[in-house]
């Protein structure tokens, strides 16, 4: 399974747009996405802080490679949106974690996206950006109602390690109410993001409909 670079554009695109009101009662992403490409002082985020509150994005303007992404509905804890580029429509579902542990380390904001893009034959792709730069070579795992799903990880961003799996884990957000995403840091730090499953059935339909 290749990393496709689109993600970034969809990270990048959502944490742009500054749909925070509506976007998830947490931030919604507004960029324009490509892999999850790290900045370069990324290592130095993972690092303790006094203040625990989660910094937000600041808005940016969206990449040129295709359109501002738009947000088409709120379903719960997640949002439904849209973008254009040149190649194809991009639909996803999108969602932050509701608790990040250690509340203590400074990092940047996570996204859990469910992706499709019909121009590339490609439908409810799974990745992650977690926040900060991952340990390297080392997988995260998702668990979910206490089965797990391994993700390889690269700089910022994680993808489900075996693809044939990806309909399993659809499957079984469809009938969970939270999951949670352990990693760890490139300074050795392991981290549990909770993520919240309200909403994500409607979500996922939409996005089929949106991106048939």
């Amino acid at each position: 399974m290749n990393i496709r670079p689109l993600i970034a554009f969809l990270v990048s695109a959502s944490i742009v747009s500054g749909y925070s009101v509506v976007v998830l009662a947490q931030t919604a992403p507004a960029t324009t996405p490509k892999q999850a490409v790290p900045k370069k002082d990324a290592a130095k985020k993972d690092t303790p802080k006094k203040d625990t509150k989660q910094a937000q994005p600041a808005p940016a303007q969206p990449a040129s490679t295709g359109s501002s992404p738009t947000l088409v509905v709120q379903y719960g804890d997640w949002g439904v949106y849209v973008s254009q580029t040149p190649k194809t429509k991009i639909c996803y579902a999108l969602s932050q974690p509701k608790d990040r542990q250690p509340a203590t380390l400074k990092r940047d904001p996570a996204y859990f996206f469910v992706s499709t893009r019909p121009g590339e034959n490609v439908r409810n792709e799974v990745s992650i950006v977690v926040g900060f730069t991952l340990k390297e070579g080392g997988d995260a795992t998702l668990d979910i109602g206490g089965a797990n799903f391994p993700f390889y990880t690269k700089n910022d961003g994680a993808w489900v390690r075996n693809a044939a799996e990806e309909a399993k884990l659809i499957e079984a957000m469809r009938k969970a109410k939270d999951f949670s995403v352990k990693s760890t840091s490139l300074r050795g730090n392991p981290t549990t993001d909770r993520y919240s499953l309200s909403g994500i059935a409607q979500a996922l339909d939409r996005v089929s409909q949106e991106c048939k």
